[in-house]
């Protein structure tokens, strides 16, 4: 096709396309939002309303379909792609498909499909019927296929499940929430079952469950000792019946915080059997009579975790001879006390018990609950249902003592919780046995007590010592919150992510706070072109003072921060054109954060959002990084552009 006919060819296909909303004279700003939507092109409104002013020549706030053309190519003929275009063109109009297909070599690393993606890109992208009919692509159509979902930074490899689930459960990092009831702080915010159904709804496999008794032997789901509201337990297990599998198809594990009575919890084991059915798992499977199941043994499976009297042989045999419903013991503390008391002791390792810290422990101890939510601090053996107790297979909560005791008694089924603050000592001090700790048994981290404000720490540190369950309040969000929706991003948002092999094999003397590990570290190269159409609220202005800030997370060796320069008053397209190179020496645990903010001068820097993913799901070439905001929102079509090359 010629230049020229392809010039009149798009001018025809675009009147085509607009000039029915133009028969009554002018339009406003609402209808010319909506008419770019009916084109296929995503626009923030408040961008569109900047723009359709500074293009209303009349100032009476309509505009001719010359002024709406102006105001397309504004948004959509942006300058970088147009270059990107021009350099692959012959003319400077079109790219025949040997244009796209070396394109989709040379810089998208398509090496091997380029051909046969080619004429695929082109149908599926190319608006103009002449120009799609020719095996051809005009700028319109290179532009859609840029924007499209086929050009973004996250692998589409990466978004399905890909990674072999059939290793032993212990093998994986597990998507897991703190307290999943809460929608708020710790001690007098609401308990919601929201906060289950998000939290499912983003693929979390592990939710945790605080069980007290309620009045007419009705169990609930609370805060103990503080005043957030309560949920009856039945409603919480019917709702993780209805959203359990939505989003993944593997285990769910109910982690049970168990403060019921023998009475209660018998209700408990009733509600559980009734609502899930088939879908808990209340025996060993067949195939692993002694060894933890593999996500993919365990699909559409509910485990609980809990407190167990005896041995999983002795509960088969029980359920055999039809024993169920009599009472046991539990041989150990409540759990609720045991962890307080863990973190009590923590804060007097570092201090807090000195007479010089005297009022600073009495603050601390408030924010606990300790005074004004008073426990008892006695240790107390408490009865547990045999009725529930059966219902715990591969997931027995297991107090921990050592990792010499856990390597000497531990059983294949228990799992073990341990405060951050522990964890945290553990894993400077106890690296090599933290690691060989977590390669056999499943180990959940939680928050510390006194994070009232359901704050989180960073899940990194844990993640790095192979721990499987980093449990966080997901209804915070923050930077911890980002780290956790960007990790679970790989493998399909399962929920499930196959530990890399150094925290697996028996044999790896991988230790995450030194250099010299025996790993294949990659140099990555990101050239942050632009930004798109970058958020604006209702009360800002488009003429916001941009800049990006790019950081790894990771091991502590691979932990860097980037910043671009500010682009001053521009928030609609804010070119940068900077290069920055990261050698990651740990790409396995790596993390890539991009956050864009609009600098201040006395407040501070305005967050304006964020994406963040592992190093080792992003896609080569020209591509584009959607952003999200701090509760994890969409923001489309807020999004970056940058060119990314790595080797490894």
């Amino acid at each position: 096709m010629a230049p020229m006919s392809h010039e009149k060819s798009e001018t025809r296909w675009f009147l085509s396309k607009i000039q029915d909303e133009f028969r009554g004279g002018k339009i406003n700003v609402e209808k010319t939002h909506k008419l770019l939507e009916k084109l296929n092109i995503q626009c923030n409104y408040f961008h569109v309303k900047h723009i359709f002013k500074d293009n209303d020549r009349q100032k009476q706030g309509k505009i001719t379909i010359e002024e709406f053309r102006a105001i397309y190519r504004i948004i959509v003929h942006r300058e970088e792609i147009v270059e990107i275009f021009n350099a692959y063109s012959e003319n400077r109009r079109i790219l025949f498909e040997s244009n796209l297909i070396e394109f989709l070599t040379q810089e998208q690393y398509a090496v091997e499909k380029a051909k046969s993606i080619a004429s695929e890109i082109i149908q599926k992208y190319e608006p103009i019927d002449e120009v799609r009919k020719a095996h051809q692509m005009s700028l319109e159509g290179f532009t859609r296929y840029i924007y499209s979902s086929e050009c973004l930074l996250f692998k589409e490899e990466c978004a399905k499940v890909y990674q072999d689930m059939t290793y032993p459960l212990s093998d994986y990092f597990i998507s897991s929430s703190h307290n999943t009831y809460l929608v708020s702080d710790q001690l007098v915010g609401p308990s919601d079952l929201w906060g289950y159904v998000s939290a499912l709804v983003k693929g979390c496999r592990c939710l945790e469950i605080d069980c007290w008794d309620g009045s007419q032997d009705e169990p609930v789901v609370y805060h103990g000792y503080t005043l957030t509201s309560k949920l009856l337990f039945k409603t919480v297990i019917q709702a993780i019946n209805k959203y359990a599998f939505m989003t993944s198809e593997y285990p769910v594990v109910l982690s049970l915080e168990n403060h019921c009575s023998p009475s209660q919890q018998e209700v408990m084991a009733d509600i559980l059997q009734t609502t899930f059915g088939d879908s808990l798992l209340s025996d060993i499977l067949n195939d692993f009579p002694d060894s933890l199941p593999s996500p993919e043994a365990l699909k559409f499976k509910i485990l609980v975790k809990n407190k167990k009297i005896g041995t999983l042989k002795e509960t088969r045999e029980r359920i055999g001879s039809d024993k169920r419903g009599k009472v046991g013991m539990w041989e150990e503390e409540e759990v609720e006390a045991e962890e307080e008391e863990e973190e009590l002791k923590s804060l007097e390792d570092d201090g807090f018990g000195s007479k010089d810290n005297q009022g600073k422990e009495i603050e601390t101890k408030k924010s606990l609950g300790v005074i004004l939510f008073p426990k008892k601090k006695k240790i107390r053996k408490l009865k547990i249902a045999l009725a529930l107790s059966d219902l715990v297979i591969y997931t027995k909560a297991e107090k921990f003592r050592s990792f010499q005791y856990s390597r000497q008694y531990q059983q294949f089924n228990e799992n073990n919780s341990i405060g951050e603050t522990r964890a945290r000592k553990l894993s400077k001090l106890r690296v090599h046995e933290f690691i060989f700790h977590t390669r056999k048994f499943i180990t959940r981290i939680y928050p510390k007590a006194i994070r009232a404000d359901s704050s989180n720490f960073n899940p990194q540190e844990f993640w790095n010592m192979g721990c499987q369950m980093v449990a966080l309040n997901f209804q915070t969000p923050g930077l911890p919150m980002d780290l956790q929706n960007g990790k679970f991003l790989d493998n399909g948002g399962s929920g499930y992510i196959l530990k890399p092999h150094f925290l697996r094999d028996i044999k790896s003397k991988f230790n995450p706070n030194i250099s010299a590990n025996d790993n294949d570290p990659i140099a990555i190269t990101i050239r942050l072109i632009s930004g798109i159409q970058l958020p604006l609220s209702s009360s800002s202005s488009n003429k916001l003072d941009t800049l990006v800030i790019i950081e790894v997370f990771g091991v502590p060796n691979d932990h860097m921060k980037r910043q671009t320069r500010v682009i001053k008053k521009n928030a609609f397209s804010p070119r940068w054109n900077e290069t920055f190179t990261f050698i990651v020496q740990v790409p396995e645990l790596a993390l890539l954060r991009f956050v864009v903010e609009n600098s201040g001068l006395i407040a501070g820097n305005e967050f304006l959002g964020q994406y963040t993913l592992p190093v080792l799901c992003m896609s080569k070439g020209y591509r584009r990084v959607p952003l999200f905001s701090r509760a994890g929102e969409s923001l489309e079509p807020a999004s970056l552009f940058l060119y990314v090359w790595y080797v490894k």
